[in-house]
This record gives structure tokens, C-alpha cells and sequence, in this order.
């Protein structure tokens, strides 16, 4: 035994596949994919109107807000669907039907025609609509203070 050596065989291979690793990646996608979809159908995206005094509307951005846009060219969006003014006041009674708080948000283009804005204001409110909210962009700049001049120190 002093100068035998010893052999080890190697085991067989493995035919099977392990899918394991695999399991692992399609869960996390699924779980990217969960969290990501929701925030992707918001709306319809269009230019808000630019203010000085914006009043910040935190139940616009929850998942049940209920949310009227109106585009440039004119179309009437109820969440991510096409509809005509005419049509509001149904569908925005079934969203309300059980309902506490009976708020609606509009989102109307810069360049919208006031007219359409108007028509869906007033057909909001034939739906029995008790706060109507306008969203809007602020004019300032993100990281700015109000364009306010400082006071000069005093001189004596």
C-alpha cells in the first residue's frame, strides 16, 4: 500500500435538466411585471395646464381615482377609454354607484378647446359629480424657490 495508487471513478452524468435556476428568474419577472403593470395604464397622458399655485391632489393618483382627460385634438378619455361627453354621465353614475366620496378628476390639454372642457365639466356634473377636481402642472421649475425676490439686508 505504500506506493499503490488510488482511482476514483467519476459518477455518470446527469441527463436531466435542472430547472431550478430557471423557476427562480420567471418568478422574479413575474414579480417586476406585477409591480410595473399597474403604474403603465394610469391614463391617457396629455400636457397639463402650467400654474403658479398649484394645490396638490394626492387622491388623484390612487388606484380607484376616478380620472376624465381631454386631449389636444379634443377626445374625451374615462380612465383608458374613448368616450364622447354625451356618454359621462352613465358611465360616471356606475363608478360612483357605491361610492362615499363622489370626486372626479379632469386632466385637460394646455391647448384643449375650452369648449370641449366645458361640455365635460357640465356632463360630469349632470352625473351628480360633488367635487370636480382640475389637475394642473406647476410653472416653476422642480428645486426652485419662488421667483420672490429676497429682501435686501438693511444698511445701518
Amino acid at each position: 500500500m505504500t506506493g499503490e495508487k488510488v482511482k476514483f471513478k467519476a459518477p455518470p452524468p446527469v441527463a436531466d435538466i435542472n430547472v431550478t435556476p430557471m423557476v427562480d428568474v420567471m418568478l422574479v419577472l413575474l414579480i417586476i411585471f406585477m409591480v410595473i403593470t399597474p403604474m403603465l395604464s394610469k391614463g391617457v397622458s396629455v400636457e397639463l395646464v402650467k400654474t403658479n399655485f398649484q394645490i396638490p391632489m394626492k387622491d388623484a393618483d390612487k388606484s380607484d381615482a376616478i380620472v376624465c382627460a381631454i386631449t389636444r385634438d379634443g377626445k374625451t378619455f374615462l380612465g383608458t377609454t374613448s368616450t364622447v361627453p354625451e356618454d359621462l354621465p352613465g358611465k360616471v353614475k356606475d363608478l360612483l354607484a357605491n361610492r362615499l366620496d363622489k370626486t372626479v378628476f379632469v386632466k385637460a390639454d394646455a391647448r384643449a378647446r375650452y369648449e370641449r372642457v366645458v361640455d365635460v365639466v357640465d356632463n360630469l356634473r349632470a352625473a351628480g359629480v360633488d367635487q370636480l377636481g382640475l389637475l394642473t402642472d406647476s410653472a416653476q421649475e422642480k428645486g426652485k424657490m419662488d421667483s420672490a425676490p429676497a429682501a435686501a439686508p438693511s444698511g445701518q
